[in-house]
């Protein structure tokens, strides 16, 4: 059976109808209204806890080994690609106790740099090793053709990318083709299919700063979970407001609530804004508080960051040492 059709027959399942835009419709609009308020008291008292400074140690390698380390930008280069890499595996030259990133996030034709690089560093985070992760489906806009999508899809899978990023339709999603966007997703959860017959980790990117209303990001959340996602991502990184702790807070409360229901666990990745260690450790404990603390692994939470890694390793450092070192003690991104 494809993912395709497993993801179909789950869909059944939890609507009760084959998924088309009537029946998700019916079940996405059926689902109670978020409360704004209450979301964002509930996401601002979480933010306030403190952590020990006998646990902030362990917070600051937990949230490194979280991290998607992520350029995407025109002028990528090979070279710059390989600096990323290098980083990736060893973030604190100074340090070698520093943890590794969970991977490193590129263009799909950067993908063969990537992996080439990592060498034997190439692997599954859960085991302390660093995946490829490939933004794909003319990433950031999604504005393409399926079978460019579905093309962009599989080539960077060919070429070694661990994991795929995907951008939804906002478009379809907003004009109301749920039954659409669910195809969609799962026809490129099947194209993340390899030759062995594995699959490529999926995480659909919904970019909720798009998405204009929590009630909006709870349906797509649900869709795409419904439609065979793997991780559920709030953003691109290149569409404002990006990750948000009320909006990674929502979806972690659908993805808690998924597994309540199915007992399946789906990851969550917020992404683009977060920058400063001690806004990481807010997600963490938004995490734990909400999901549970088996989410704070790599195969269930990422973070997705290009500059998050400098703070965290300034933190660390002032941590192990006393005092803060200048902004040369980090590489510049």
């Amino acid at each position: 059976m494809t993912t395709t059709e497993l993801s179909r027959r789950t869909a059944v399942d939890v609507l009760g109808a084959e998924p088309d835009d009537a029946t998700l419709r019916r079940f996405l609009h059926g689902l109670p209204g978020v409360d704004a308020v209450g979301l964002e008291q509930r996401a601002a008292g979480l933010a306030t806890r403190s952590i020990k400074t006998t646990s902030k140690a362990w917070a600051l390698d937990k949230i490194i080994s979280l991290i998607d380390l992520t350029t995407l930008e025109g002028a990528d280069t090979a070279g710059k690609v390989r600096s990323l890499v290098s980083k990736a595996k060893t973030p604190d030259a100074a340090d070698p106790s520093t943890p590794r990133v969970a991977a490193v996030c590129v263009y799909g034709d950067m993908v063969p740099h990537a992996v080439e690089a990592l060498g034997a560093a190439h692997g599954d985070p859960d085991d302390g090793l660093i995946s490829v992760a490939a933004v794909a489906t003319a990433f950031p806009s999604g504005r393409a053709s399926m079978d460019v999508k579905l093309a962009d899809t599989a080539d960077a899978v060919a070429a070694g990318a661990d994991e795929i990023d995907m951008v939804i339709d906002r478009g379809a999603f907003l004009s109301g083709h749920y039954g659409l966007v669910f195809d969609q997703i799962a026809r490129v959860k099947e194209a993340c299919r390899r030759p062995d017959g594995s699959y490529a980790s999926l995480k659909v990117i919904m970019e909720t700063g798009e998405l204009n209303t929590y009630d909006n990001i709870k349906r797509a959340s649900w869709l795409s979970i419904l439609a065979g996602g793997d991780f559920i991502k709030t953003s691109t990184g290149k569409v404002q407001p990006a990750a948000t702790l009320p909006t990674t807070l929502l979806m972690l409360e659908t993805v808690r609530d998924w597994h309540r229901a199915t007992g399946e666990k789906i990851g969550v990745k917020p992404a683009g804004g977060i920058r400063s260690s001690k806004d990481a450790v807010r997600y963490l404990v938004t995490v734990a508080e909400t999901a549970g603390e088996e989410w704070l692994q790599p195969h269930l939470f990422r973070f997705g960051a290009s500059s998050l890694l400098n703070d965290v390793l300034l933190q660390r450092q002032k941590l192990t040492t006393g005092h803060y070192s200048g902004p040369d003690y980090v590489t510049i991104d």
